[in-house]
């Protein structure tokens, strides 16, 4: 069917009185899918008008603002939002986005106040939340971080900034090893795929490469990584987002990939390659990008026949990988049936 363009759907609007143009956005409202609707409340959502109650963001109490996080956490995760609950009313239900908004920006200011780390304690927890809404309905929203305005990798490069700055490197690296172990996504936080917000997106791999700026911090950050894989063996309480299981060692290798990559790119050739060794080894991966771990690793060790076997491996259960197909083609890697037709489709 054919769609006006512009100018046509404006000359059209433009016939139209105040009252007919509020019946027709409600008739749309009313009948379009959750995201649409989503998308205009966000629009016509007023703008704060006068003085607010706090003149300047370093007013924030960061000792309220942790336990006002705390709270609105404990009863998103308990279902009080999106199911009946007493704790909150169901006025209040629909304005979890407003709520969110609110404590993120708060937890962000609160990084200015004279206890600062109480506040980074309540932005992480706000981290750990938005990726959890990517696995489950904590809110009724069919992409809850879309419709929040939350950006995840940058409320992490802004935590990560603080904890360094304040802290020093080493505190910084021991604490946001786990945390990129945690909340890696490589598409991103959002559930649709699609919005202004994964537009602001990238992986945090990318965020961490561009913290590290010296062979002796990657060298620091990559023990604090091996460590925070060890104690994901047993799983991590404070998040439902670190399971345990095949399948979670599988999704972990996915998960964490890139960064992955980055460590063999930057500590080959170095006196901390034995950690890329037991990294290829970890019982916490699995699964075929585990095996092209190994598979560079092979070929960095002169290893050529063991790089081919394991790239043959990890392209039979990924045949389409294009990373992978780029590896193995340039090691002269046997193809498996499917990925040599995917290979011939794209050349």
């Amino acid at each position: 069917m054919n769609r006006m363009n512009r100018a046509d759907f404006f000359d059209k609007l433009a016939t139209l009185d105040e009252q007919q143009l509020r019946t027709a956005l409600w008739n749309v409202y009313w009948r379009a899918a959750a995201p649409v609707r989503e998308r205009i409340e966000a629009e016509i959502q007023p703008a704060p008008v006068g003085p607010t109650k706090r003149t300047s963001k370093a007013a924030v109490d960061p000792r309220t603002v942790r336990d006002e996080v705390q709270r609105f956490v404990d009863l998103a995760r308990s279902g009080a939002y999106i199911a009946g609950d007493r704790r909150v009313p169901p006025g209040q239900r629909t304005r979890w986005r407003s709520e969110f908004s609110r404590l993120a920006a708060d937890a962000r200011a609160g990084l200015r106040a004279p206890e600062p780390d109480v506040a980074a304690a309540a932005l992480e927890e706000l981290i750990d939340l938005a990726c959890e809404t990517r696995h489950y309905d904590y809110f009724r929203s069919e992409d809850p971080m879309e419709a929040a305005r939350f950006v995840v990798s940058d409320a992490a490069t802004l935590l990560w900034g603080h904890r360094r700055d304040r802290h020093g490197f080493h505190t910084f690296a021991a604490e946001a090893a786990p945390q990129l172990l945690r909340w890696e996504s490589p598409y991103g936080w959002t559930r649709s795929g699609y919005g202004k917000i994964i537009e602001k997106e990238m992986t945090l791999a990318t965020v961490i490469s561009g913290m590290l700026s010296i062979p002796d911090n990657w060298m620091t950050f990559a023990g604090h990584y091996l460590d925070a894989l060890d104690h994901a063996m047993g799983g991590d309480t404070r998040s439902r987002t670190w399971p345990t299981g095949d399948f979670a060692r599988k999704q972990r290798a996915a998960d964490l990939a890139e960064w992955h990559a980055i460590l063999i790119q930057q500590l080959a050739d170095t006196e901390a390659e034995d950690l890329l060794d037991k990294l290829a080894d970890h019982p916490a991966l699995a699964g075929p990008e585990l095996d092209f771990v190994r598979a560079r690793r092979a070929h960095q060790r002169g290893d050529v026949e063991a790089a081919r076997a394991l790239m043959t491996n990890a392209l039979t259960k990924l045949p389409g990988h294009g990373e992978m197909l780029a590896f193995a083609t340039g090691i002269d890697a046997p193809l498996p049936e499917r990925a040599r037709e995917i290979a011939a489709g794209r050349a």
